[in-house]
Protein backbone atom coordinates (compact mmCIF):
# COMPACT_ATOMS: atom_id res chain seq x y z
CA UNK A 1 0.00 0.00 0.00
CA UNK A 2 0.92 3.52 -1.09
CA UNK A 3 0.01 5.51 1.96
CA UNK A 4 -1.70 5.05 5.90
CA UNK A 5 -4.86 6.86 6.36
CA UNK A 6 -6.01 7.86 10.13
CA UNK A 7 -9.02 9.31 10.12
CA UNK A 8 -8.80 10.59 13.59
CA UNK A 9 -5.48 10.71 15.55
CA UNK A 10 -8.58 11.21 18.55
CA UNK A 11 -10.57 8.06 17.64
CA UNK A 12 -10.04 5.86 21.15
CA UNK A 13 -8.86 8.60 23.05
CA UNK A 14 -11.58 10.31 24.43
CA UNK A 15 -11.27 8.34 28.10
CA UNK A 16 -8.02 8.29 29.15
CA UNK A 17 -7.67 6.14 32.46
CA UNK A 18 -6.55 8.05 35.08
CA UNK A 19 -2.70 7.79 36.12
CA UNK A 20 -2.08 6.22 32.70
CA UNK A 21 -0.12 7.03 29.48
CA UNK A 22 -1.96 4.72 26.36
CA UNK A 23 0.20 4.30 22.68
CA UNK A 24 -0.73 3.04 19.66
CA UNK A 25 1.03 2.73 16.45
CA UNK A 26 -0.55 3.65 13.92
CA UNK A 27 2.32 3.70 11.07
CA UNK A 28 5.98 1.55 11.32
CA UNK A 29 7.98 1.15 8.14
CA UNK A 30 12.12 1.25 7.24
CA UNK A 31 11.90 4.81 7.50
CA UNK A 32 9.36 5.83 9.90
CA UNK A 33 7.69 4.91 12.59
CA UNK A 34 4.64 7.45 13.85
CA UNK A 35 2.79 6.69 17.55
CA UNK A 36 0.26 8.24 19.10
CA UNK A 37 -0.12 9.02 22.55
CA UNK A 38 -2.60 9.76 25.24
CA UNK A 39 -1.85 11.05 28.64
CA UNK A 40 -3.69 11.55 31.74
CA UNK A 41 -3.54 15.03 33.44
CA UNK A 42 -0.17 14.94 35.69
CA UNK A 43 1.30 11.70 33.88
CA UNK A 44 5.09 12.21 32.25
CA UNK A 45 7.49 11.19 30.46
CA UNK A 46 10.62 11.38 32.32
CA UNK A 47 13.89 12.92 30.68
CA UNK A 48 15.11 10.40 27.88
CA UNK A 49 16.79 9.75 24.53
CA UNK A 50 16.22 8.32 21.12
CA UNK A 51 18.47 7.51 18.74
CA UNK A 52 16.32 8.53 15.93
CA UNK A 53 15.75 12.38 15.15
CA UNK A 54 12.22 13.18 15.71
CA UNK A 55 8.90 15.03 15.48
CA UNK A 56 6.47 15.89 18.91
CA UNK A 57 3.25 16.77 17.14
CA UNK A 58 -0.15 17.83 20.28
CA UNK A 59 -3.16 17.13 19.15
CA UNK A 60 -5.25 18.09 21.88
CA UNK A 61 -4.22 19.61 25.54
CA UNK A 62 -1.65 21.23 27.54
CA UNK A 63 1.73 19.93 28.58
CA UNK A 64 5.20 21.15 29.39
CA UNK A 65 8.20 19.29 27.82
CA UNK A 66 12.04 20.00 28.43
CA UNK A 67 13.78 20.08 25.31
CA UNK A 68 17.97 19.62 24.91
CA UNK A 69 17.58 21.68 28.63
CA UNK A 70 14.75 24.14 27.77
CA UNK A 71 11.05 24.64 29.05
CA UNK A 72 8.54 25.20 26.83
CA UNK A 73 4.70 24.74 26.66
CA UNK A 74 2.83 22.60 24.64
CA UNK A 75 -0.91 22.93 23.10
CA UNK A 76 -2.92 21.66 20.20
CA UNK A 77 -1.24 22.77 17.21
CA UNK A 78 2.24 22.54 19.25
CA UNK A 79 4.86 21.45 16.80
CA UNK A 80 8.55 20.34 18.35
CA UNK A 81 11.75 18.33 16.02
CA UNK A 82 14.65 17.16 18.11
CA UNK A 83 17.80 15.70 16.81
CA UNK A 84 18.56 12.36 17.71
CA UNK A 85 20.23 11.71 21.59
CA UNK A 86 18.27 15.24 22.54
CA UNK A 87 17.23 14.75 25.70
CA UNK A 88 13.49 15.63 26.26
CA UNK A 89 10.67 15.25 28.87
CA UNK A 90 6.92 15.63 28.98
CA UNK A 91 4.74 16.42 31.56
CA UNK A 92 0.66 16.44 30.84
CA UNK A 93 -0.76 19.50 32.65
CA UNK A 94 -4.55 18.31 31.07
CA UNK A 95 -5.59 14.71 28.76
CA UNK A 96 -2.97 15.15 26.01
CA UNK A 97 -3.09 13.57 22.89
CA UNK A 98 0.41 13.79 20.74
CA UNK A 99 1.67 11.80 17.49
CA UNK A 100 5.25 11.01 17.87
CA UNK A 101 7.23 10.46 14.49
CA UNK A 102 10.40 9.00 14.69
CA UNK A 103 13.05 9.07 11.18
CA UNK A 104 14.65 6.02 10.86
CA UNK A 105 16.86 6.81 7.95
CA UNK A 106 19.87 8.97 8.04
Amino acid sequence: MDYVYVESLLDGNEDIPEGSILSRTVHDDEQVRAVAFSFAPGEELSEHTSTHAAVLQFIQGEADVTVGGDAVSARAGTFIHMAANLPHSIHARTPVVMLLMMFKGG
